[in-house]
């Protein structure tokens, strides 16, 4: 007698455990094929334990604790951060490799002070060179049509940030996005095609916004950078501006040789006085803001003084000399 319940026991521990391996089976290789596809965005130091509870949220996997079990008898890939792509539902072997073969979403990080063609040029190490020219031509379309009305160049017009490149995405789409990024900086900013200050129209704003982001370059020197073109254009000055003598060559940054000062394109503000015909580069809020709202004071002329980014503002040349000298003494 004593033995029927023992079997019983053992009938119940085995059922027990078939359920479980047939849950696990599941859990490894879900029924029902892949899903939709989503994005996962892992960020440097996320545990693989964090990654699961992404994945798990996003409907990729369907219970972090097997998958965590899994890593421990698989061994768990080395998960470059950036955005990966899964289809929701996969099994556990194609998420695995997927971890493990790094990010699979391109994109492109569309930082201030790059061009158009900057742009394009990490379009085409992204996601190949016939998407970079598509890009190209139609950032050369949407110019004829922007109520900015800028002269034959989207530059200035495309919002700064990170944009993913989805695989059916088109360049005209990316495009879009980066005009209504654009479009909400200035909204935020209050710029529209009609404003004007202190003598600039909207698209003169904008062009004068790029040189302060090329200039100024950190925020805290951009109103006052701001107040220097606006005196130097009430004053009739030339701007002599390094960075526009530059973006005219295709070059950003470095040392101005006195060849290029003398090279006469429209953009050579040493040469001609007034902004240059178009923005130089993308804008940042702050140059936007500083332009916008440019600090009070009499400058005509900045220097960089601090290896921090802390310049040096002036008012006569006098005063400019002196700091120039500060400078080099500071190997600056």
């Amino acid at each position: 007698m004593p033995r029927r319940p023992l079997r019983r026991l053992f009938v119940a521990a085995a059922g027990a455990a078939l359920v479980a391996v047939i849950w696990f089976a599941l859990q490894y290789f879900p029924l029902g094929g892949s899903g939709r596809v989503v994005m996962i965005d892992v960020h440097q130091g996320d545990s693989m334990s964090s990654i699961a509870a992404e994945l798990h949220q996003a409907g990729v996997l369907a219970s972090p604790f097997t998958f965590r079990v899994d890593s421990f008898l698989e061994g768990a890939p080395l998960v470059i951060p950036g955005v990966y792509e899964f289809a929701q539902g996969a099994d556990y072997s194609n998420i695995r490799s997927i971890l493990g073969g790094g990010p699979n979403v391109p994109q492109v990080n569309v930082t201030p002070g790059l061009t158009v063609k900057e742009i394009a040029l990490e379009l085409a190490h992204q996601v190949g060179n016939t998407f970079a020219s598509s890009f190209l031509t139609d950032a050369d379309q949407a110019a004829t049509t922007s109520p900015y009305h800028p002269q034959g160049s989207l530059d200035g017009l495309i919002g700064p940030g990170l944009y993913l490149i989805t695989p059916t995405e088109t360049p005209a789409q990316l495009l879009s996005l980066m005009q209504a990024a654009f479009d909400r900086e200035a909204a935020q900013a209050g710029l529209s095609p009609t404003t004007s200050v202190l003598g600039l129209d909207a698209y003169q704003v904008l062009t004068a916004a790029s040189i302060v982001d090329k200039e100024g370059y950190f925020a805290f020197n951009m109103p006052k950078t701001a107040r220097v073109i606006y005196n130097r254009l009430a004053a009739h000055m030339p701007l002599q501006m390094d960075s526009t003598v530059l973006y005219a060559l295709g070059l950003d940054g470095g040392k101005v040789t006195a060849s290029m000062l003398r090279t006469p394109t429209p953009y050579n503000t040493y040469l001609h006085r007034g902004l240059t015909p178009t923005p130089i580069c993308v804008v940042s809020p702050q140059a936007l803001a500083a332009v916008l709202r440019p600090a009070p004071g009499p400058w005509l002329y900045f220097v960089l003084v601090k290896k921090d980014g802390h310049m040096a503002f002036s008012t006569t040349y006098r005063q400019q000399l002196h700091q120039e000298a500060i400078a080099a003494r500071a190997g600056l």
